[in-house]
């Protein structure tokens, strides 16, 4: 088989092949995540209340989703610089395995604790019923999301981001249709309100994992998946959530983080909580093209890591830094200038602009020093070193964030608030630099002599 071109293409060039697709596919995914909410909130603000309320568990489901999908891609890139494709196969079949039970547990959360899960935050009944209406659905037919996912990351990991920019696309391009035909009961549909918000997710979900599947059997020839027969194997199952566990708990924090917020907030009122939701909704066109910079330099990272070839990690490094720090200023700016345009998208009260101009303006102020600190994760990612990460993501949100929230919650004051969030971002930047200088001198100046995961603790 021929040389895969993460290991020969320039490194500057591949980062931009590898990731302007996937970033292209998840400022869409971004778009249609507002487009949700911009539709639910013309029915009125608690409908809008209640969506962002489900955040929490969202959130969980996408950080059991992709984090187990970047320990598969991190470890099948890696193996396929090491040109073990026997061990490629194994794990794309145990990836499956592990897709399937991702789905199960959500399904039981969605049948079983839904109503606990909003009653634990409010007692306005018409927010409860808007979330659970909305919130079952989108659990019950989860496995939509993980399959997308996992099949998505299988092609990237493989440098075939193309395809998964298709596959994301083609699915919010399917729920940006079905959103106001589903809400409203346009074209002779039933009006399903918040339901038909959250049918239309999951069809969309649905559809780009059909899609993701058929682009790996018909276009993802370096992996081959063969179920009949298949058992999983405990070794690679270790090996993957090896490097996933540390992702999926740094991404289930912020769920915890959501949660606590939005019990804070809500203490003040509940156009506070719908202008948090309204923030992560806006906030996702600053931070998805990041992480999908990411998701195409982490196999870069990994694959140049198993070949063995410190060049071209250091320069992978750089690169990301940079482009991860530049989209962050962009984002930046346009937070600081245009706050209130940005709220108006939301059909923003009064009350919410009042709330909402400041809290966007002083919680972007965090922007750039969270580019710095979700690039170098990834790196952390890529050679195996995801603790760190984890440890500086429990640190920021858990630590920091949400004590320095309610401290400032006691002022009375729901604009000191916001502040916590920066305020997180600093400590996590202090964190973040300490362990790149460690990774530096004890796994990427090492690389040629011994593995990386034996010093990432």
């Amino acid at each position: 088989m021929e040389e895969n071109k993460m290991g020969v293409m320039p490194v500057n060039g591949l980062i931009i092949s590898m990731s302007l697709p996937i970033m292209a596919s998840m400022l869409v995914q971004a778009l249609y995540n507002i487009v949700d909410s911009i539709f639910v909130a013309k029915i009125n603000e608690n409908a809008l209340t209640a969506v962002s309320m489900a955040f929490p568990i969202q959130n969980l489901m996408i950080a059991v989703g992709v984090g187990t999908a970047v320990g598969v891609n991190a470890l099948l890139a890696r193996s396929l610089g090491e040109k073990d494709f026997k061990k490629v196969n194994k794990i794309a079949e145990n990836a499956v395995f592990l897709t399937v039970l991702s789905y199960l547990l959500f399904l039981i959360i969605g049948v079983f604790f839904v109503d606990l899960f909003y009653r634990s935050q409010t007692d306005i009944e018409e927010i409860v019923r808007y979330g659970k209406e909305y919130l079952t659905v989108c659990c019950c037919f989860s496995f939509g999301v993980f399959t997308q996912v996992m099949f998505e990351r299988l092609l990237q990991a493989t440098g075939k981001t193309i395809y998964s920019m298709i596959t994301q696309g083609v699915g919010a391009i399917v729920n940006i249709i079905l959103d106001p035909i589903m809400i409203f009961g346009l074209f002779g549909f039933p009006k399903m309100g918040v339901t038909g918000a959250a049918a239309a997710t999951v069809i969309g979900q649905i559809v780009a994992g059909i899609l993701a599947v058929w682009m790996n059997h018909t276009r993802n020839h370096e992996v081959r998946i063969q179920m009949k027969g298949f058992r999983p194997e405990l070794p690679v199952i270790g090996q993957i959530y090896g490097i996933g566990v540390p992702s999926i708990i740094m991404q289930a924090i912020g769920s915890v983080m959501t949660y606590g917020m939005n019990r804070i907030l809500i203490s003040f009122t509940s156009t506070a909580t719908a202008v948090f939701g309204v923030y992560f909704k806006l906030q996702s066109f600053v931070f998805m093209p990041v992480f999908g910079l990411n998701n195409g330099v982490i196999p870069i990272v990994a694959y140049n890591y198993g070949a063995k070839n410190t060049e071209r990690v250091i320069s992978a490094i750089r690169y990301s830094i940079a482009y991860a720090m530049s989209i962050m200023v962009a984002g930046l700016l346009v937070f600081q200038i245009l706050p209130g345009p940005l709220l108006k998208l939301f059909n923003a009260s009064e009350m919410m602009m009042e709330i909402g101009i400041p809290a966007l303006r002083i919680i972007s102020m965090s922007f750039l020093l969270a580019g710095f600190c979700i690039a170098c994760g990834s790196v952390f990612q890529a050679l195996g070193c995801s603790v760190y990460s984890m440890y500086v993501s429990v640190a920021r949100q858990l630590v920091v964030l949400l004590p320095a929230a309610w401290f400032l919650a006691k002022l009375g004051n729901v604009n000191l608030v916001w502040w916590a969030i920066p305020i997180a971002e600093l400590m996590s930047l202090a964190m973040t630099v300490y362990y790149m200088i460690r990774v530096n001198q004890k796994v990427i100046s090492k690389i040629k002599r011994e593995d990386a995961s034996k010093v990432c603790m």
